[in-house]
C-alpha cells in the first residue's frame, strides 16, 4: 500500500518559511492604548453610532439582505445610502460594497479595458494590485508620488496608442507612510491627457476636506474623476462608496463580477452609514481634536530621530523585520498597542511599526507613548 499523502505539507512548510523570516502573521487582541486602529474620530464603539443603529433596527430594517442586489437583495437602505452619499461628496453616482477591499478590486478589475493603461503608484494598496491583476488593461508602476514620471509614461501611452485610455490610481493619503498624492496636479495631466483619476480616499474620508469630504473633495464629481470613500476608518463603520459618473456606475452593475454575484451589505449598516453622514459633517470638533493630536505627535518626535508625518498615520521605519517585531513586542508590553508592518505590506528593507493617531488615544498619552518609543529605538537590538 502506497503511503498516505502528506495533504499539509505544503503549507506547513510555507508557514515555517514565513517565521523564519519574521513574516508570520497571527491574530492578536486589541489591547493597551489604541495606536493601530483607523478609527480615527473614535467613532466605532461611540454612543452616537450605538443610537443610530437602535433607530434603525426600532423602525425595522433588516439585518441582512437575502441576495444580490440584481435578485431580490436591492433594499431601499441601499438606494437611500448612495443617492445621499452621492449628494454628501459631489458626484453624480455612488455604488455601495460591502467592503473597501471589494470595492477597489470590482472597480480595476471591470473598467479599464483591453487597449487601456493604468498607471498606478508604486505605493497602492494590496486591493488594488490584485484588481489589477484581474484586469485586461496593461498596468504600469509609477514612482511614489512622482507627478513628473505620471506625465512622461502619459505622454509616451498617447503618442503610440491613439485609441486607449490611461488611467491614473493613487491614495489621497498613503496608508502606511502618511503622506498625500499631489491630486491637483494629477487631475490636471487627467484632464490634459484624456486620462481617468482613481482616487483611494479611504484614510482621508471624514478626516479631511469640507466636512469631512476628504482630499479630493474640489475634484469630485468630475467626468473623469472616480473616489472611493471607505466606511470603516473614520466613519466607524463598514463597507465602501465608490463616487462615479453614473454611466460607470451602470457599468459596474452589469459587469463587475464580485458585485453582481455577491450577496449584498446589511441593509442595517446602509442605513446606519446614511445617518451617519451628517453627523460625520457635523464633526468639527472631533477632526479638531485630532489635528491637536497630530500636531501633539509630531512635536513629540522632534526630540527623536523620526521624521514627523504630519498626518495622522506615523510611520516609524526600522529596516529588519525582526527588529519591527521585537520593537512593536516591547511597546505593547509597556501598554501601547502599535503593530508591525512587513513585507509584502511595504517594500523590501522598510519594515516599520505604523502608528495611528486616533481620539481613542488622549494628548498626555501620545507624549508617554513617544517617551517610551525613543527610549526603546535608543536601545540596541536584542
Amino acid at each position: 500500500m502506497n503511503e498516505s499523502p502528506r495533504w499539509l505539507d505544503a503549507h506547513l512548510a510555507d508557514l515555517e518559511g514565513l517565521r523564519a523570516g519574521d513574516r508570520l502573521r497571527a491574530l492578536a487582541p486589541a489591547q493597551g492604548t489604541d495606536f493601530a486602529s483607523n478609527d480615527y474620530l473614535g467613532l466605532a464603539r461611540s454612543e452616537a453610532l450605538r443610537n443610530l443603529a437602535a433607530a434603525a433596527l426600532s423602525r425595522g430594517v433588516s439585518l441582512g439582505a437575502g441576495g444580490s442586489r440584481l435578485l431580490r437583495g436591492n433594499c431601499p437602505e441601499h438606494e437611500a445610502l448612495e443617492e445621499d452619499a452621492a449628494r454628501f461628496f459631489g458626484a453624480e453616482s455612488a455604488l455601495f460594497f460591502g467592503a473597501g477591499f471589494s470595492a477597489n478590486e470590482a472597480l480595476l478589475a471591470t473598467l479599464p479595458q483591453r487597449g487601456d493603461l493604468v498607471l498606478h503608484d508604486a505605493l497602492i494598496h494590496a486591493s488594488c494590485h490584485d484588481g489589477l491583476r484581474l484586469s485586461r488593461a496593461e498596468r504600469l508602476a509609477i514612482p511614489h508620488n512622482d507627478a513628473e514620471a505620471f506625465e512622461q509614461a502619459l505622454r509616451a501611452f498617447r503618442a503610440n496608442n491613439a485609441s486607449g485610455r490611461a488611467w491614473i490610481l493613487v491614495e489621497s493619503l498613503y496608508s502606511m507612510d502618511g503622506d498625500g498624492a499631489p491630486l491637483a496636479t494629477l487631475a490636471a495631466l487627467a484632464d490634459a491627457y484624456g486620462a481617468f483619476l482613481l482616487i483611494d480616499e479611504a484614510h482621508a474620508t471624514g478626516v479631511y476636506g469640507l466636512g469631512g469630504r476628504g482630499l479630493a473633495h474640489d475634484i469630485e464629481g468630475r467626468e473623469n474623476v472616480v473616489t472611493l470613500h471607505t466606511c470603516g476608518k473614520a466613519l466607524g463603520l463598514s463597507g465602501a462608496l465608490l463616487c462615479l459618473p453614473r454611466a460607470l456606475r451602470d457599468f459596474l452593475v452589469n459587469r463587475a463580477r464580485n458585485f453582481i454575484f455577491a450577496t449584498a451589505p446589511s441593509p442595517l449598516q446602509a442605513e446606519v452609514i446614511r445617518a451617519a453622514l451628517p453627523l460625520i459633517e457635523a464633526a468639527e470638533e472631533r477632526r479638531t481634536a485630532l489635528a491637536r493630536r497630530v500636531v501633539r505627535l509630531g512635536e513629540a518626535l522632534r526630540a527623536t530621530t523620526v521624521a514627523p508625518s504630519g498626518t495622522q498615520i506615523q510611520p516609524v521605519i526600522v529596516g529588519s523585520d525582526g527588529r519591527a517585531v521585537a520593537l512593536a513586542r516591547e511597546m505593547q508590553a509597556e501598554g501601547f498597542d502599535i503593530r508591525a508592518i512587513r513585507p509584502p505590506t511595504v517594500p523590501e528593507g522598510s519594515a516599520r511599526l505604523r502608528i495611528s493617531v486616533t481620539l481613542n488615544a488622549s494628548e498626555e498619552e501620545i507624549d508617554a507613548m513617544v517617551a517610551t518609543l525613543a527610549r526603546k529605538l535608543e536601545e540596541p537590538p536584542a
